[in-house]
């Protein structure tokens, strides 16, 4: 393969990046399939078939027969109809769709830049490893549906949830991270010796604070305690500790889940001051992460002004409506996954001195 010059490089870093934002889109429907209760109306994975709706009123039917047949039908929904269930199918049905279209994308670009030689041999190997991580996240979401469809079950697994989340999150950061590695000029990466620990150890305490932040969502665990500063009145909340041993507990337990989520924001917020500190102390540095380094102070600050506000407004929730609540979860989760990525950027504009 003849070598590739660097507009090849920004035509595939370009196409990279295109994948991130099909994604990032990708883990906000997953959360507006979440909110509104729609997760688990479609109970059949049909990679082909599912590609289109139903297209008629036979088809509709016997769609909406089968999610009779689930626990979530029996003991919440028994009291939907047709439109009802339409309109939680629907949403489904998009999230799955566009998790194929980001497939679509990859497979048919992939091609198009290898015959146009514009793919060099070592790109191969790392975009082939980001297609099977993108299929192993289908194969997860799939285990998160499926353990929402027997027994007794009305809601995917929490824990399942927090690792499907999780993992796309893995999987964008990855991606754009590639996709920086293609489009940013190596004369814009700095250097410093203490600002990229300071950084990796930031992502460290956001991957576990959107860890608790997906078990919050997947446990409905805002109502168990919509107050804020203190957790029903009290710093170090009653019912931390349950009598499940002590992983159990804190995965499984509202109220510990609560008090994580809520101690690691304000370790982060914490964190995120002194980041910035030493970012504006930095001697060197490219123009990128000058422009941006004020990124991280402004968004922890909206964050968690969003985090307290879905807290307190939790108690509005309506099922099956669309709320204040809703407005706002789905803000504090978007906003969670900008932070995430312009972290991302920091760590890749500034590398340790060593």
């Amino acid at each position: 393969m003849e070598k590739t010059t660097g507009s090849s490089t920004r035509a595939v870093g370009r196409w990279v990046l295109l994948g991130v934002i099909m994604l990032l889109i990708q883990v906000m429907l997953g959360g507006i399939t979440r909110l509104t209760g729609s997760g688990l109306s479609i109970t059949e994975w049909d990679v082909v078939r599912g590609f289109l709706p139903p297209l008629n009123e036979r088809q509709w039917l016997e769609a909406f027969n089968r999610y009779k047949q689930s626990p979530q039908f029996r003991l919440l929904n028994s009291d939907f109809g047709l439109s009802d269930y339409k309109f939680i199918y629907l949403w489904e049905w998009f999230h799955r769709l566009w998790a194929r279209l980001v497939a679509v994308v990859f497979v048919v670009g992939f091609v198009v830049l290898l015959k146009k030689r514009k793919l060099r041999w070592e790109m191969i190997v790392p975009l082939l490893f980001l297609f099977v991580l993108g299929a192993l996240q289908g194969t997860i979401g799939w285990i998160m549906v499926a353990s929402g469809l027997t027994g007794d079950a009305i809601y995917v697994e929490p824990i399942k949830l927090a690792f499907h989340f999780v993992f796309a999150l893995v999987l964008i950061a990855f991606v754009f991270w590639y996709s920086l590695y293609l489009l940013v000029p190596r004369e814009q990466i700095g250097r410093s010796a203490v600002l990229p620990k300071w950084t990796g150890s930031l992502l460290c305490l956001l991957f576990f604070q959107l860890l608790f932040g997906a078990l919050m969502a997947g446990h409905k665990a805002a109502m168990a305690a919509p107050t804020w500063p203190t957790i029903n009145g009290d710093w170090v909340p009653a019912g931390l500790s349950g009598s499940l041993p002590f992983l159990q507990n804190l995965l499984g337990n509202k109220i510990a889940v609560h008090f994580v989520h809520r101690g690691l924001a304000y370790l982060i917020f914490a964190g995120v001051v002194g980041w910035t500190v030493i970012a504006y102390r930095v001697p060197s540095g490219s123009d990128y992460f000058r422009k941006t380094r004020r990124l991280p102070a402004l968004l922890v600050s909206v964050q968690i002004g969003l985090g307290i506000s879905t807290l307190l407004t939790s108690p509005g929730i309506v099922p099956n409506r669309w709320v204040a609540f809703d407005w706002l979860a789905l803000l504090h989760q978007s906003v969670g996954l900008v932070f995430v990525m312009v972290m991302v950027w920091m760590s890749f504009l500034v590398r340790s001195t060593k």
